[in-house]
């Protein structure tokens, strides 16, 4: 049985699901696609947290289905925007955890991974599989990919009829 680690990052993967889709990621099915067959040796999902009960409710959801969620605070900026990067975080865990995976799952989009992605394959020599949604997800990491997975209508919940 082949072994993987998976990675999650939960506010790239909203944002672009409800951009493209207007709905939101099914955690339930992708745990049930990228697990099939494999024993899990880590499964992480970052976020933000706001302290909303709503955002609580989400997290203990991921955690029933088997991720360890990380959060960090959620950062209002003077100027309106907003801070709550992970990609740091990510990229060590996945470092640390690729030397003892067969495969390596990574859902985002996010172009700076692909660094990540082409260091996990050389190094490690883990098979990489990427998630993302394919209009927002950067060619680079794309390429970078062992498999990129589309996230589509059969990973969302409640996908809307075209």
């Amino acid at each position: 049985m082949k072994t993987v680690s998976i990675f999650v990052d939960v506010q790239n993967i909203y944002y672009t699901t409800r951009q493209i889709y207007h709905c939101h990621f099914d955690y339930n099915k992708f745990w049930a696609k990228t697990t099939a067959n494999r024993k899990v040796i880590k499964a992480i999902a970052y976020t933000t947290d706001r302290g909303d009960e709503k955002q609580r409710q989400f997290q203990n959801i991921l955690r029933a289905i088997g991720f360890e969620v990380k959060l960090k605070p959620f950062i209002q900026r003077a100027d309106g925007s907003a801070k709550g990067d992970w990609d740091v975080g990510i990229t060590l865990d996945a470092i640390e955890h690729a030397a003892n995976s067969d495969v390596v799952v990574l859902a985002s989009g996010d172009g700076d991974f692909d660094l990540l992605v082409n260091k996990m394959r050389d190094k490690h020599h883990s098979s990489v599989e990427v998630y993302g949604v394919p209009q927002l997800t950067a060619k680079s990491l794309i390429d970078a990919a062992s498999v990129f997975n589309p996230i589509d209508q059969q990973l969302l919940l409640n996908p809307p009829a075209y």
